[in-house]
């Protein structure tokens, strides 16, 4: 700048004439697409004027919005380009004037395009299976080379074909998988400028989703207060959002449905049989959406709906009793009575009973009905989850029953009672006792005496001679009718002769074994007497046994001297009396075998539960007098017995105490005479349970025990016989 000046200076003063410099600076422009740039025109000199004109030859007016030309002294010009777009393009001119010198230079200004991601958005979502187009618009001038990388990795087109860059440099993955998730690279290149750019693009590939079901039908059980649980497995990406509809109707979380956190799990709250039905479980996410439906099946318990009770008369046509039940699946309705099953069909031989069912409905029809059909009839409706009972009670109105033996024995001076025992509906019955056609008792009757219960008459007899033998009437009545029953009053016998059976002699006793009367007398036989006589004085005897019942006919006779001939004679003995003696039967006892035989055994278990009364019975002393008895015990358990006891020789019992509860005993008893012991008696026995202790507050009341020991007062006078 300094030397232009000079050389200016120097050819004024040799007096020429010369045009103004001008010198545009930067001489060349280069402006990115969108960016501002300014110019600076400078003039050697001082010039009037600096203009400049732009690429159409226009001269560039001051103050433009785009361009702006500014005076900055007397000898430069600044050119502004804002925002250079492609229309700025072109030559640039600046003219310099000073009266009649004039100076110009120009600029070439070029508009170029820098590498420029105009639309390349990250993330970018895609669904799972689409042909994918990852989008990354660049431009520049001139245009951009794109490269694509996956991972930091170039991506190989021809290895995998389903990559492919299309004409407008965005990526094609054809069905793109969830394994191609991840970040790309589109990166842009110009190589006449070096230039370079890249955008990272998250690409996220969403599934649709899939549901699996593990059960589609579910089954519950209504009114039972529990709940039921629909389950879809559901996988998908992002996490499907699920949902629960029943006719197509969204279900809300409330009192009636729940759910879990991710909504898979829906559980129905105290399952009715209106939830029965489809439900859909529906999952939700960018990818779409999926549904699959799920069955809930509801099964009803029987419930039986409908059942009453009969009344009816004895021997009317028919009477029935109706059963309906519900539930699901249909039950199957049966009937009983007491141990009594009736089934579908014909029920008797006769037909008199019938049992007739149509879907929830069951009939049992009583033909001619009688007073023992009367009672509770039970309805049984059942399923394979469950059943329900009820009863019908059946009431039979009845004429009076009689019942009570119409035998009965006795024997002068004997008081005895003769039972009318009456079932009778309604039970509001009058009993009255006749002879001969009178009630009685009478002025001509002091020897009889009524007792009245609400169902029975008792007429007690003390027969005075053989006019109070015969027969007696009963009859009662109520409102359906009367009936009446004969009872005779006989005269009792002594018992016939036992059969003696056998004698099993020993050296000083003898089984006899015999067979009972074949006649009673018509009442019990109380006792047996056994008469025994031997040669010799003072070798006789006789002893009265009582009657055993349920047990071997036989007696045991005692005293007797070995190696010696006996007859023996057996008679049964009843109220009455006793009767006549069996034939004698002859027998010889054993000489002495020196040691007694085992006598016989019988426990009882005494009140408290603790313990055992054994009873032991005499039996061949072997010919030398008993001197005692020996008792042994034990817990089955224990390994050893307890300490021995010693008992009299006339002993015939012994009381086991304070013995453990629950708990089984062995028990010996051994006979010892002089000449030895017998073989030992043996029993076993289980204690009882150990009782829960009793409050004494539940104990009778003074009141209460005196009116049971009045009850049973008057039940031993009625039953006396």
């Amino acid at each position: 700048m300094v030397q232009l000046r000079d050389i200016f200076l120097a050819l004024l003063l040799v007096g020429c004439t010369v045009s103004l410099e001008v010198q545009i600076t930067p001489s060349q422009g280069e402006i990115s697409l969108g960016e501002s740039k300014f110019f600076m025109c400078e003039v050697v000199g001082v010039a009037k004027h600096i203009d400049w004109f732009g690429p159409s030859g226009d001269r560039i007016e001051p103050n433009r919005p785009d361009i702006t030309v500014t005076r900055n002294d007397e000898s430069s010009s600044t050119l502004t380009l804002y925002k250079a777009g492609t229309e700025n393009a072109g030559t640039y001119k600046c003219v310099a004037t000073n009266g009649d010198q004039q100076g110009e230079s120009t600029v070439k200004v070029k508009i170029f395009q820098k590498i420029t991601f105009t639309n390349a958005p990250s993330p970018q979502e895609f669904n799972e299976g689409d042909n994918a187009n990852i989008i990354c618009d660049v431009i520049s001038s001139p245009p951009p080379t794109v490269l694509w990388k996956y991972k930091g990795a170039k991506i190989q087109m021809e290895k995998d074909v389903r990559f492919k860059v299309l004409s407008n440099n965005h990526l094609q993955i054809r069905g793109i998988k969830k394994t191609d998730e991840g970040s790309y690279t589109c990166e842009g290149r110009l190589m006449a400028r070096g230039e370079i750019d890249l955008r990272v693009i998250k690409v996220v590939v969403n599934v649709l989703p899939t549901i699996r079901v593990w059960q589609s039908e579910v089954n519950a059980t209504a009114d039972v207060g529990q709940p039921a649980m629909l389950t879809c497995a559901v996988d998908g990406y992002p996490e499907p959002m699920v949902t629960w509809t029943r006719n197509e109707v969204v279900l809300e979380a409330g009192e009636k449905y729940s759910f879990n956190e991710d909504g898979s799990e829906m559980t129905i709250m105290e399952v009715a049989k209106l939830d029965e039905g489809e439900y859909t479980c529906i999952a939700k996410n960018k990818a779409g959406e999926s549904d699959q439906e799920l069955s809930l099946k509801v099964f009803v318990k029987p419930k039986i709906t409908y059942i009453v009770n009969q009344s009816t008369s004895e021997m009317v046509e028919q009477v029935t009793l109706t059963c309906e039940a519900s539930g699901d699946p249909t039950p199957t309705i049966s009937w009983s009575y007491g141990e009594r099953v009736f089934t579908e069909g014909e029920q008797s031989l006769d037909g008199n009973v019938v049992v007739r069912s149509d879907a929830r409905v069951s009939s049992l029809t009583l033909k001619y009905v009688k007073y023992t059909d009367a009672g509770q009839y039970l309805c049984t409706a059942r399923s394979a989850i469950g059943e329900d009972e009820q009863t019908a009670d059946l009431e039979v109105r009845y004429a009076p029953k009689i019942h009570g033996s119409v035998a009965v024995y006795t024997w002068e001076g004997n008081a005895v009672n003769i039972s009318c025992e009456v079932k009778a509906h309604p039970s509001d019955i009058s009993i009255m006792w006749l002879r001969d056609g009178l009630q009685l008792p009478n002025s001509n009757t002091t020897n009889i005496k009524i007792f009245r219960t609400p169902s029975s008459s008792y007429l007690q007899i003390t027969p005075d001679s053989e006019n109070d033998f015969g027969s007696y009437n009963c009859t009662a009545s109520n409102e359906m009718g009367t009936e009446s029953k004969e009872f005779l009053l006989i005269q009792a016998e002594v018992p016939s002769a036992p059969t003696v059976s056998e004698v099993r002699p020993f050296s000083t006793t003898a089984q006899i074994l015999f067979e009972e009367p074949e006649s009673t007398g018509g009442v019990p036989v109380l006792k047996y007497r056994a008469e025994w006589k031997g040669q010799g004085r003072g070798n006789s005897g006789q002893k009265v046994f009582e009657a055993q019942t349920g047990s071997i006919n036989e007696v045991t006779i005692t005293g007797l001297k070995p190696e010696s001939s006996y007859e023996v004679k057996l008679s049964a003995i009843n109220g009455k009396g006793e009767g006549e003696s069996s034939p004698a039967e002859f027998f010889k006892t054993e000489p002495v075998q020196g040691n007694p035989n085992p006598p016989k055994l019988e426990g009882v278990l005494q009140p408290k539960g603790n313990s055992l009364k054994v009873s032991w019975t005499k039996q061949d002393d072997g010919g030398s007098p008993i001197l005692h008895y020996l008792v042994r015990y034990k817990p089955v358990q224990a390994p050893e017995w307890k300490p021995e006891i010693k008992t009299p020789s006339d002993s015939e019992f012994y009381i086991l105490r304070e013995l453990d509860w629950d708990t089984e005993y062995n028990v010996l008893v051994v006979a010892e005479n002089q000449k030895g012991k017998s073989q030992p008696a043996s029993m076993s026995f289980r204690t009882s349970t150990k009782p829960e202790a009793i409050p004494a507050t539940q104990g009778c009341s003074s009141v209460t025990c005196t009116l049971v020991s009045l009850i049973l007062s008057l039940i031993t006078v009625l039953l006396l016989s």
